[in-house]
C-alpha cells in the first residue's frame, strides 16, 4: 500500500490560517481541487467541509460554480481568477455561485497564489456576498 503524498508545508500552514479567520475562504491545490474551506465559507455555501470533504475542481464547479447568467458553470480555464493564479498573480472577480440549497448568490472573490520553494502550490481564495453598494 502506497503512503499518501505529504502536502506541502505552505498548504498545511494556509489551512491552519483559514481555520482561524471569520472571512469565508477556501484552499485549493495546484491542480485546482478544493482541499479545504472554513466554517464561514460553509455557512455561506450551505455545506460544511466536514460533510463534503475535499472536492475535485470539476465537482466543485458543478456543485457551486461559479455560474454564468444562465446558471451554467463557467469552465475553470475561463475564470479570471484561475488565469491570474496560474500566472502566479492575485486576482479578483465578482460572479454568481450556487449554494447548497440551490440559491444563486453574487459574490466578490479574491485569490492569491501560494508559492513555495517548489513553485506554485495552490491558492487561498476569499469570498463574500456582494453588497447593494457594490452593485
Amino acid at each position: 500500500m502506497a503512503e499518501p503524498a505529504q502536502r506541502p508545508l505552505e498548504l498545511i500552514l494556509a489551512r491552519n490560517f483559514l481555520s482561524s479567520i471569520s472571512t469565508p475562504a477556501m484552499l485549493v491545490n495546484a491542480p485546482g481541487d478544493v482541499i479545504f474551506f472554513n466554517e464561514a465559507a460553509g455557512a455561506l455555501l450551505g455545506s460544511r467541509f466536514e460533510e463534503t470533504g475535499s472536492m475535485p475542481a470539476q465537482e466543485w464547479l458543478q456543485r457551486f460554480g461559479p455560474v454564468d447568467k444562465s446558471g451554467e458553470p463557467i469552465p475553470i480555464e475561463d475564470q479570471p481568477i484561475t488565469k491570474a493564479l496560474r500566472a502566479n498573480r492575485p486576482g479578483h472577480a465578482i460572479h454568481a455561485t450556487r449554494t447548497g440549497d440551490g440559491e444563486t448568490r453574487e459574490l466578490e472573490v479574491s485569490g492569491f497564489p501560494i508559492i513555495g520553494a517548489d513553485g506554485f502550490q495552490g491558492a487561498i481564495v476569499l469570498f463574500w456576498p456582494v453588497t447593494e453598494q457594490r452593485r
